[in-house]
């Protein structure tokens, strides 16, 4: 047995056991578990006040687990038996601007069906996605991959992988994906149930749902209701099924109970949800690079994008409506990554990184076998070093694609036509066959987030940013279509987008239909623009996978260094979060961020009248206002304050894909919406510092008081057992 088999032996052991649950001890603060560890963790759930059967948790089948859903980006849950779901306001945000116009702005004025029959699809690409099955197949993915490297590594992952989910497809309906845990350590496969007819419910104005927007955001005191309910249809079989006004509501495997108790300081919460990704294993160069710059980088170019946009549409309301969902992605984005950025600086990320890694490395030399893989490891730190020089570059070939909705559009038509070409195992991820309803729902509805000024703006500005690179890291292809300075590129834009029918739905889709080789052959002036970057894109690809086959060859000896050390440390290793269903249980906290400042963990609509001034962000509704003046807050009052609460504060840990996650009491009961974190801890997808990492939730009872008083909706209360008053 060679050096790095011993190692793996003896050191593997200890994430498998992570990962099934086999005994860390859990802090109630921090932790993104996998549903299947919290048995292994009863005793400090049982301990923190969780009140059900800890090992049910590990049933994706059994509530409270099978009633929380992925939207694909956000969390949302059942809350009744005939499909509604509640997510955050700013989760539904797409779907309730692809439903307004200049004359019926849903974003200002809210929406509320007082029927089914009046419920608005949230659009072809919404999706709702119970997760059913949640399998190991580590020996399966990586059987072909050993003994390789590079783009074979690569390859021989992504090949059996893509075969995995072909299999698990075959039940029609779901959707399949594999997940990499502990960077290439372990390999899951997940099935969800896969409903594609999504209404629009109830959503509150902007005004109510966005109380306070970028200025508050990532704040606290918050006062926002950031709440909305969609429901899912599926056919009359049963089964998911597009759009049909015949189609009925779905009918869940559970719904959560919304609690009528109040919440207070030191009550134990639990949130269940799928959180985007967190960086917390990644290496101490990586903290390093992210803070000095990734993050610097990030925040001035969605800062610019932002400027950009903001000057593009101003005075034009339809183009206003047309971006709302845009902008709030980007101002989001941009407040997250100044947040993240002064939270690793104020944490000393980079430095405690570095100390941590050293003491686990000096650690893992010691133990027998670990010469091969303290290599694998250098190897791996060698080319994570190598590839940040392309970075910045990188980035804005990205965002060229990723933030236009035509080129974008034009990308995707001339790669899906070339991938189409290849059998379907071949194909590309996101351009197979099961991909191509995804793809068509997305050119469906390009002309409710476009405009032409807009997008020129917008390509102007990156194409203005890529020009101040340095020499070597020019893209010859980009330069000959856009030329070397502002003027050509002007000249480029204005000519391209005037020899363009792409802003025409019918056009977009007669391309989807066509023949490959009349997409390729296409005279269509960003379908030809798209045609000649693909070399580009295609060149960086393939730079990508011989990097990423590498790193999931030489990462795991690092984890399994992780594992051994957190062991014989006393400490629990959980998986960075990946989109996969996690929980985390904590409590109902207060929060001391600095000197003679501290921060009750509940909100009430006095703060909402403190705050308004009748300018946006802070223009409270008159009908919210005048319900405030009134004082009648009936069952929804909070017994100690006397008056409504909005918000409250947890230390549970969350990131980004955890809005609308919902937060649970000890008896698995509804008490609250995730929608954000306090800006003290955006910089937890990177390092958990215990002393400022709070979660910020929409109180149910706020939730239940608009819909009793202020925007009545009757008909959702009775739907969810609720008492009107």
């Amino acid at each position: 047995m060679t050096e790095q088999k011993t190692l793996s032996k003896a050191l593997g052991v200890a994430v498998l056991a992570a990962a099934a649950g086999s005994g860390f001890p859990a802090q109630a603060d921090e932790g993104m578990w996998m549903p299947s560890q919290l048995p292994g963790i009863a005793a400090q759930l049982k301990q923190a006040g969780f009140q059900g059967d800890p090992a049910s948790l590990a049933d994706l089948t059994r509530p409270p687990m099978s009633a929380v859903v992925s939207l694909g980006g956000c969390t949302a849950s059942f809350v009744s038996p005939q499909g509604l779901v509640v997510t955050n306001h700013h989760c539904a945000m797409g779907a309730i601007q692809l439903n307004s116009t200049p004359q019926d702005n849903l974003i200002a004025n809210g929406f509320n069906a007082a029927t089914r029959a009046q419920e608005v699809s949230a659009g072809p690409a919404a999706r709702v996605y119970v997760t059913t099955a949640f399998d190991r197949i580590t020996d399966r993915i990586l059987a072909d991959a050993r003994g390789k490297t590079g783009r074979a590594y690569y390859d021989a992952v992504d090949a059996a992988s893509k075969a995995a989910v072909a299999e698990c497809e075959q039940d029609a309906g779901h959707r399949c994906s594999v997940a990499n845990m502990y960077y290439g350590t372990d390999f899951y496969l997940v099935k969800q149930l896969e409903l594609q007819d999504i209404r629009l419910v109830y959503a509150p104005p902007e005004a109510i749902g966005n109380y306070g927007d970028e200025i508050d955001n990532f704040m606290w005191p918050r006062h926002s209701g950031d709440f909305a309910f969609y429901r899912a249809y599926v056919g009359k079989d049963g089964k998911p099924a597009a759009f049909s006004a015949d189609n009925v509501p779905y009918q869940p495997p559970a719904y959560l109970a919304v609690s009528t108790d109040p919440v207070a300081e030191g009550d134990f919460a639990m949130l269940a949800g799928y959180p985007g990704t967190t960086y917390r294993h990644r290496m101490a160069l990586e903290f390093a690079e992210q803070v000095q710059d990734t993050l610097p980088s990030r925040v001035d170019i969605y800062g610019a994008l932002v400027e950009t946009i903001e000057k593009a549409v101003d005075g034009d309301a339809e183009a206003q409506v047309l971006y709302a969902a845009q902008m709030a992605s980007l101002e989001n984005g941009l407040k997250r990554a100044q947040g993240e950025l002064d939270g690793l600086r104020r944490s000393d990320a980079v430095d405690k990184r570095a100390a941590d890694e050293a003491a686990m490395l000096a650690w893992f030399g010691r133990q027998p076998g670990a010469k091969a893989a303290l290599a694998d490891v250098k190897a791996a730190q060698a080319l994570v070093a190598a590839s940040h020089a392309t970075s910045d570059r990188d980035t804005l070939f990205g965002l060229m694609r990723s933030q236009t909705q035509l080129l974008g559009s034009a990308y995707r038509l001339q790669r899906l036509a070339m991938e189409r070409g290849k059998p379907d195992a071949q194909r590309e991820n996101g351009y197979q066959q099961r991909d191509e309803v995804r793809i068509e729902a997305g050119l469906k509805q390009v002309q409710r987030r476009y405009d032409a000024g807009v997008e020129k703006a917008i390509m102007a500005e990156l194409l203005r940013r890529y020009r101040a690179l340095p020499a070597d890291q020019r893209i010859a292809e980009l330069d000959a279509v856009f030329g070397n300075d502002a003027a050509a590129a002007t000249a480029a834009l204005d000519r391209i987008y005037a020899g363009t029918k792409l802003g025409d739905a019918d056009v977009r889709l007669g391309l989807l239909a066509a023949e490959p080789a009349a997409v390729l052959a296409s005279d269509d002036a960003l379908m030809q623009v798209a045609a000649k970057l693909m070399p580009a894109v295609l060149r960086e690809e393939e730079v990508d996978k011989q990097r990423a086959g590498e790193l999931l060859r030489l990462r795991p000896p690092y984890m399994r260094g992780w594992a051994g050390y957190s062991a014989a440390n006393g400490k629990p290793l959980y998986p960075d979060a990946n989109s996969t269903l996690r929980v985390s249980y904590g409590k109902v906290s207060s929060l001391d961020p600095r000197d003679g400042v501290h921060y009750t963990p509940l909100t009430t609509v006095a703060g909402i009248m403190q705050k308004h001034t009748g300018q946006a962000p802070f223009d409270a509704p008159q009908p919210l206002r005048e319900a405030i003046a009134k004082g009648d807050f009936g069952s929804t009052a909070d017994p100690v304050l006397k008056t409504q609460t909005v918000d409250f504060m947890t230390n549970l840990d969350t990131t980004g894909g955890n809005s609308g996650s919902p937060v649970l009491d000890a008896k698995g009961r509804l008490i609250g919406l995730n929608f954000d974190s306090n800006w003290e801890a955006v910089s937890a997808s990177w390092m958990y510092d215990p002393r400022y990492k709070r979660a910020i939730h929409v109180d149910a009872r706020y939730l239940r008081w608009l819909l009793a008083k202020v925007y009545p909706a009757p008909n959702l209360l009775r739907e969810m057992n609720l008492p009107a008053e």
